[in-house]
């Protein structure tokens, strides 16, 4: 039975480095892909210019091309400032994801580990809880969580993996040409959001699941 899948990230290349390959494969099953980016992503760094977060969003949508989610539309930007949801009003927050539930309807949803580093990851993680709250007839029936090199191993609580995924071969292979076309945002080696490390994070985690490549998250909640 094919599938609806959302994706919330925080910032573009959230979503990529933390399940990219996983919903490369949602794609290549012939489930249905949206991604949702809550922050701009783009300002907090000293000296960004406002024409920045123009090109990231242009970088995003070409990094879902290469997951293989053609349409533009289904990738969504909203405009909550880089490292600053927190002084958005909570519920506004919310109902940003609450909309993107209602439109895509899915029944599987990605986002961001909680004890995160990130105050922007952990501020996505509680909102999307509170957008898929198992309410009668809401459609979300799996809620999980994934890893952001260089912010949720840099977290106070320790990731701890109960679900993996395959992702061994092309998956693999289009979340790298996803992530290679962040150009402002991936780093050189041996920083953690490097190419190498992020090869080496999915050798890891399919090495403790006995595959070649894998992603790693937690199970939030699923309703069976």
């Amino acid at each position: 039975m094919k599938k609806r899948v959302l994706a919330v990230g925080a910032h573009p290349d959230d979503v990529e480095l933390g399940c990219g390959a996983t919903l490369a494969r949602h794609v290549a099953e012939g489930d249905t892909v949206d991604i949702l980016f809550l922050a701009t992503g783009a300002m907090a760094r000293l000296g960004a210019q406002p024409d920045a977060v123009g090109g990231l969003r242009g970088q995003a949508e070409a990094a879902a091309r290469a997951l293989g989610i053609r349409a533009v539309t289904s990738v969504v930007f909203m405009d909550g400032g880089d490292n600053r949801l927190d002084g958005l009003e909570r519920l506004d927050i919310i109902r940003w994801v609450e909309q993107a539930v209602a439109k895509v309807q899915p029944s599987i949803v990605y986002t961001h580990y909680g004890s995160d580093r990130n105050l922007d990851h952990r501020i996505t993680h509680d909102a999307v809880l509170t957008a898929c709250r198992p309410l009668p007839k809401a459609p979300v029936r799996r809620v999980l969580s994934f890893e952001v090199p260089s912010s949720t191993e840099w977290g106070p609580g320790a990731f701890w993996p109960t679900v993996y995924v395959d992702v061994t071969g092309d998956p693999m292979a289009r979340k790298m040409q996803a992530l290679g076309c962040y150009t402002t945002e991936m780093r050189e080696a041996p920083h953690p959001r490097s190419v190498g490390a992020v090869e080496a994070l999915a050798h890891w985690r399919g090495a403790t699941a006995g595959v070649h490549h894998a992603e790693a998250f937690q199970l939030v909640r699923e309703i069976r």
